[in-house]
């Protein structure tokens, strides 16, 4: 069934096309909206954001809350508006937070009690804040309460398909992040695309637990609830242990994840009604393999793991007969390739032993090009960062895959997770999803040490279930019995952590991690060279380990 709208080219259109829908349309905590109610809310706030944006400012608003209500009414009244919202990360501090709302040029900044703390003696010249649930942002609002869908635009034009919606920063590993653009259009056929993908209805309720200042809660989970015509379920912020709790109470149908969210929710103490929930589907990225299927098994609920850039460049689709551990092919439009970024020829198809088990990684696995026609709308005045994306007329990915001889692509991380052990590239998530056996381990991350001479050492950070204690030789005996993994994969470190640091993305920290290394406050094991079992590392072995990278002259790369 297609909801009322469907039709529609942009956000703005299928706001207006939920006017006088009295179904529930937004739970939050104990408070439940209309459909009709979100958009006359979005109306009102349209009018005021046209009101209080100076004419000669760019259409920008930033947005700075937690997954509250409001934060969905003013992306639907910036849609309305024809502004586009700037979602800023309260993670951020000082110079870095007050640097995102000035370079997305935000005149107003939309925030919340809990977040001023973080505006105090930040320079934001120029940049109004409205606080919500306070008096006098209800006393701003309350003139424009009559406002209707359409009525009120800024500078009176109509928003089409080409204006700005969304700017939203991209993570990275180093330098600031960038602000990539996303159009009414674009977001509009994302919503509509997944809506249709995984046949959608008006009775069905997303739930919003990932943060909404990431692409992923807003493209994957807000846009095709409001392209087909369902509801939305708020969580202030990700809760593993009140995850079934919301689901049950809400009737939550669909939800997205990212990252290690999965692992979470998997590590939560088991029940024996777990399977007792309306969920049907879940979608992300990340998930692996076997947590997906452990998910499944537990709670009867089947992940589809996807993937598309955050910044449109390039989508792979799933579709019937794609093979375990695969995400799919290339959605259509797309032209995706596997090739190696130094020579920029195809890597060769994957080869796989008869338990499906990769064998050829080292020559298999390289980064993902959109050789075609691209989504990618740029970054917002970062012409350097566009050209990064955008080279010898290819979208480069920056994520690591590799295919099938049938053409199925197959996630196999970042391209700055990848390691260089003795000559050999590895990939950080294909050693991931081994250690992801360990019977022990909750949640597994991998990355790269920096060797004392050249290259890289493997090192990895494991959260173990509750009640258990790392157990080094049984740990050496665990990688001994795993034939997929290759002589150069042994994590030379092992870093036993309570819980695993992510970013505001739920996403792992790997920057983090790598720059702590070994020389960290967790206990950490090692294999000394030359030898098979784990032992304790002690302060004398990181003493003695720093002053071999001294005397390699390559103390600096450790990065303290």
């Amino acid at each position: 069934m297609r909801s009322q709208g469907s039709k529609a080219g942009t956000v703005a259109e299928l706001v207006q096309a939920r006017w006088g829908d009295d179904r529930p349309g937004l739970w939050f905590e104990h408070e439940v909206l209309s459909h009709h109610q979100v958009a006359a809310g979005a109306a009102a706030r349209a009018a005021l954001l046209s009101d209080l944006l100076p004419r000669s400012a760019e259409p920008h608003v930033g947005v700075l809350l937690d997954n509250t209500p409001e934060y969905p009414l003013w992306l639907s009244a910036a849609a309305l508006a024809g502004a586009a919202v700037a979602g800023i990360n309260p993670t951020r501090r000082g110079p870095e937070l007050a640097r995102d709302i000035l370079h997305t040029d935000c005149r107003v900044l939309i925030t919340e009690r809990v977040h001023l703390a973080l505006l105090d003696g930040l320079d934001l010249p120029g940049v109004r804040i409205l606080v919500t649930e306070t008096d006098a942002y209800g006393e701003l609002l309350a003139p424009y309460a009559g406002a209707k869908p359409g009525e009120v635009r800024l500078r009176g034009v109509e928003p089409g398909p080409d204006a700005r919606m969304l700017l939203y920063f991209t993570s990275g590993s180093t330098g600031a992040p960038k602000a990539a653009i996303c159009t009414q259009g674009r977001l509009t056929a994302a919503g509509l695309s997944l809506a249709d993908h995984f046949a959608l209805r008006p009775q069905d309720v997303h739930y919003v637990c990932m943060p909404m200042f990431h692409g992923n809660a807003v493209i994957a989970d807000w846009a095709p609830a409001l392209a087909a015509g369902g509801g939305v379920a708020l969580r202030r912020r990700f809760s593993a242990s009140g995850f079934l709790a919301d689901v049950r109470r809400y009737g939550a149908t669909y939800f997205t994840y990212v990252g290690r969210a999965v692992q979470y929710i998997l590590a939560t103490p088991p029940s024996p009604d777990d399977r007792d929930n309306p969920l049907r589907l879940g979608f992300g990225t990340e998930a692996g393999a076997v947590d997906a299927a452990r998910f499944e098994e537990r709670f009867g609920v089947r992940l589809v793991e996807g993937y598309g850039s955050s910044e449109g460049g390039a989508a792979i689709q799933r579709m019937p007969g794609t093979p375990p551990g695969a995400i799919g092919r290339a959605a259509p439009g797309n032209d995706l390739a596997v090739v190696d970024p130094e020579t920029r020829e195809e890597c060769p198809p994957a080869e796989f032993d008869e338990r499906g088990r990769l064998l050829n990684g080292a020559l298999a696995i390289g980064e993902l090009v959109n050789r075609g026609r691209t989504a990618f709308e740029g970054y917002w005045r970062n012409a350097a960062a566009d050209a990064e994306r955008l080279r010898a007329g290819w979208y480069w990915t920056g994520d690591l895959f590799y295919r099938d001889a049938d053409g199925f692509l197959y996630f196999a991380g970042r391209t700055d997770d990848r390691l260089r052990v003795d000559s050999e590239n590895l990939a950080a998530a294909m050693i991931e999803n081994i250690l992801a056996r360990y019977e022990d381990a909750t949640a597994v991350a991998v990355f790269a040490v920096p060797d004392p001479v050249a290259g890289d050492q493997v090192m990895a950070a494991l959260s173990l279930r509750e009640g258990a204690a790392f157990d080094p030789a049984g740990f050496a005996a665990f990688l001994e019995a795993q034939d997929d993994l290759g002589t150069k994969m042994a994590p030379r470190f092992v870093r036993v952590v309570r819980q695993m640091p992510v970013t505001a993305t739920n996403k792992v920290h790997r920057v983090g991690l790598r720059r702590a290394a070994f020389c960290c406050p967790d206990p950490v094991w090692w294999r000394p060279p030359g030898q098979c079992a784990y032992r304790r590392l002690t302060s004398g072995d990181v003493e003695g380990l720093l002053a071999e990278y001294a005397a390699q002259g390559r103390d600096d790369v450790l990065g303290r």
